[in-house]
């Protein structure tokens, strides 16, 4: 693209005449789809946001998945069918009224109403699976944190705010391995950017991740390409930018070090708002935070800038404005 891209308004006044604007969070279990999510929905708004749960949509409960000897995430375990017609009548602007599943007690609650907003997030194991509800997103993540981390989150969740022994929980890993790898694993290829959390080499605890993020086809951000090429002659480099090519073409790779300074995170984060005009309902102290089921919450810079990218990504679809 030629030039720097128009800033972008997020204070868009209502839905009526404009289509929503849909993001898709793929990943496997514990993979930090919500996390990521959360930061997402803070920036641009809580009340502007929808979320739709594709786990909502499981075909069976936890009892018969178990006696059925399968998993959840192969998709004829799911009513991709009914996700995508819901998901297409969003767009059109019409609520829907959908299924719920319970994590706690394994079987479905009470139908909800889900009303169109300005942004509807599909987050979930198959979001990325089903042509039927890909074809409906505007935008594509995919999770893929180190597989020694994603695990750890798992077990952490399941027994802390689900009540599984850790057992259990090792014990549903190994089984659901062989459904991640065909069904959850190939939607990677399918996603517009992926974000890779990891521990840094030197590390001696899981805090403060690195990050990698994968965005197709490149970062369409002039000054902040710019900002990270002045770091590194500064003789800093928290993060680094480089491109690469592969069979589907052009992308761009950040690495985000998960020690960097946040006085420099928050430098960089301005440079990525300069390309937004947030207003009040926007809570900047939310981005990046991360919370532990035992240790509460702290801030990861490399979670808050991953959040920030996403949403330039995400905004550039309301009108266009970038080229993506």
């Amino acid at each position: 693209m030629s030039g720097e891209p128009t800033p972008i308004d997020l204070r868009i006044a209502g839905t009526e005449g404009h289509r929503p604007v849909f993001l898709g969070l793929a990943g496997d279990s514990a993979s930090g789809k919500s996390t990521l999510s959360r930061g997402i929905e803070y920036i641009l708004g809580v009340e502007r946001v929808r979320r739709v749960c594709t786990d909502d949509y499981h075909r069976h409960d936890r009892e018969q998945r178990v006696a059925l000897g399968i998993t959840p995430l192969a998709p004829e375990a799911n009513r991709m069918d009914l996700m995508a017609t819901h998901l297409r009548s969003l767009a059109d602007g019409r609520p829907v009224t959908k299924p719920t599943y319970d994590h706690l007690t394994g079987t479905f609650g009470p139908q909800e109403v889900v009303e169109p907003g300005e942004v509807v997030i599909v987050e979930g194991l198959l979001p990325l699976a089903d042509r039927g509800t890909r074809d409906t997103l505007d935008v594509g993540v995919y999770l893929e944190p180190e597989e020694r981390l994603r695990r750890r989150w798992k077990l952490e969740r399941d027994v802390f705010e689900r009540g599984y022994s850790p057992r259990e929980v090792v014990a549903e890993l190994e089984r659901r391995e062989p459904d991640a790898a065909e069904h959850i694993l190939p939607q990677r290829d399918l996603a517009d950017i992926v974000v890779r959390f990891h521990r840094r080499p030197d590390a001696e605890d899981d805090e403060h991740l690195s990050a990698r993020l994968t965005v197709r086809p490149t970062l369409p951000y002039p000054g902040f390409r710019e900002l990270i090429g002045s770091l590194r002659g500064r003789g800093l480099e928290p993060i680094r930018w480089s491109t690469a090519t592969d069979r589907r073409g052009p992308m761009s790779l950040l690495d985000i070090d998960g020690n960097c300074p946040p006085d420099l995170g928050e430098e960089i984060e301005d440079v990525i708002w300069s390309y937004l005009r947030p207003d009040d309902r926007m809570r900047w102290e939310r981005i990046g935070v991360v919370r532990h089921p035992e240790h509460g919450e702290r801030r990861s810079e490399a979670l808050a800038l991953s959040q920030l990218l996403i949403v330039a990504h995400l905004v550039g679809a309301f009108d266009g404005a970038f080229d993506m």
